[in-house]
């Protein structure tokens, strides 16, 4: 998927290492993590009891340098990457959230969105608690700050208060503790370093990334308090059907992480192959829209016996920047990131793997930017369902009146987007690729069948009162 939403939402770290330099150590593992958020960093330390917070908008090497790290001492620490899913995109709004708690503080960095937030909200409110930022991150510190006993303790009772999609990562000036919602929608890895350290992230290529062992998931609903000699676990909340986000494996992911038992790259290869099952077409290569598109392409290719071309080139220097392009290069934003190698494409049939068609207004563009380049057909294979819904668990994902799948059949979309044929993997096809069966996953935005309740207005900047106008595409 190319430049337009669903984006990506947050990863949290957590590493607790007496005689580390853990601030570095989650410097690293946040840096591993980047793909799931180039908003904010922050990175909470704790020091014989002392609590440090420093968080910052901007990329991870932005926010900190080697003083700021050297300043961040401790033996554990809590790191956290932000793109907003509530709450706009404020210096307020980064993470670690941090809220006094009795004598202390407790920070916290949490991946995911609450569902009854706006009720927490209103309860917090009667209390006069002050709330500076925007954020259901900010309500689940404040209620846990609330919670009397240990920091597990205090975990363990607001669970139950909570409604959505959540994993978190908490500190105090005696504990560390991570936990997961009770459908498990978002990931969060258990690892073990090689000198006696624990570490919790949102994905397995952080482990790596810090030379950490992979222990096991978190388990749905399991609360977990990590100290140097053993991890103790509580099943706070009883664990429901397991609904992990279907997005991580089609795009949130790294290739080189682990979902389910394999890679998430072998994963979307199998997308791949099953979409040249039941979309097959004459055509002279296969192309990948890098990065998310490639493995796709590359299983398509092999079940497909169409040749597999690198025809597009990524521009891998253009992230999230603040200098605004004029208008006549927004119209050709596609450019920004991508450019076609005509000697490759010229008067070839095009088949182009992408993972998904959110707005379809990036796709349209890439579609025209491969013609203009010579192509003689362009057949777009999308290895995921037509998005339906928005997502109400973690993912910044467009209103309903903006998904150009809402409303249209398939046809109308290839003319839309005036490809020369679209198909999209089916729901079917999307459990055989992932291995697992349908229940097994949440597919809530592409079936409208939402595993936790949402309420009926539930919008991503809900809390300043914003309103989204509607975006329609047009020919």
């Amino acid at each position: 998927m190319i430049g337009e939403s669903p984006n990506e939402e947050c990863g949290v770290f957590a590493v607790l290492a007496p005689g580390r330099e853990v601030s570095r150590i989650t410097y690293f593992a946040l840096h591993a993590l980047q793909h799931r958020g180039q908003e904010s960093a922050g990175i909470a330390t704790n020091d014989e009891g002392h609590l440090t917070v420093q968080r910052d908008l901007g990329l991870v090497e932005e926010v900190f340098d080697d003083p700021a790290l050297r300043s961040l001492t401790g033996h554990a620490a809590i790191g956290h990457v932000r793109y907003s899913t509530t709450g706009a995109n404020k210096w307020d709004n980064a993470q670690p959230v941090a809220h006094t708690r009795g004598d202390g503080l407790v920070a916290i960095g949490h991946n995911g969105n609450l569902t009854n937030a706006d009720g927490i909200r209103e309860q917090l409110s009667d209390g006069h608690r002050s709330l500076a930022a925007t954020t259901d991150s900010e309500l689940i510190a404040a209620l846990i700050a609330e919670a009397p006993g240990s920091l597990l303790d205090a975990v363990c009772a607001v669970m139950p208060r909570m409604e959505g999609a959540y994993s978190v990562v908490a500190l105090s000036q005696d504990e560390l503790v991570a936990f997961r919602d009770p459908h498990g929608v978002r990931p969060l890895v258990l690892g073990r370093l090689a000198d006696d350290g624990w570490c919790v992230a949102s994905e397995t290529c952080a482990l790596d990334q810090v030379g950490a062992e992979l222990v096991r998931e978190v388990r749905p609903g399991e609360a977990i308090r990590l100290t140097p000699e053993r991890t103790e676990s509580r099943q706070a909340m009883p664990p429901a059907a397991s609904r992990l986000c279907s997005f991580e494996s089609i795009y949130f992911a790294r290739p080189d992480s682990m979902l389910g038992g394999r890679t998430v790259w072998e994963s979307r290869r199998a997308m791949g192959v099953v979409l040249a099952r039941e979309a097959p077409v004459e055509a002279d290569l296969v192309v990948g829209l890098p990065d998310s598109g490639t493995p796709a392409a590359i299983g398509y290719a092999e079940e497909s016996g169409i040749p597999y071309a690198e025809a597009v080139v990524r521009n891998r220097y253009v992230g999230r920047s603040f200098i605004k392009p004029d208008q006549e290069m927004r119209q050709q934003g596609v450019r920004l990131k991508f450019n076609p190698l005509r000697s490759v494409i010229e008067g070839k049939r095009l088949v182009v793997v992408d993972d998904s068609i959110v707005r379809g207004n990036t796709t349209r563009q890439t579609v025209r930017m491969l013609m203009d380049a010579g192509a003689a057909a362009v057949h777009m294979r999308i290895s995921s369902p037509p998005i339906l819904w928005p997502c109400y668990y973690g993912i910044d994902m467009a209103d309903r009146a903006e998904l150009v799948a809402a409303d249209r059949t398939v046809t109308e979309i290839g003319e839309l987007l005036e490809t020369s044929s679209l198909a999209y993997l089916s729901l079917e096809g999307l459990d055989e690729a992932l291995g697992r069966p349908a229940e097994g996953y949440c597919s809530a935005c592409f079936t409208g069948e939402y595993p936790i309740p949402v309420p009926d207005a539930h919008a991503k900047l809900r809390f300043e009162g914003a309103v989204v106008e509607p975006v329609v595409a047009t020919r």
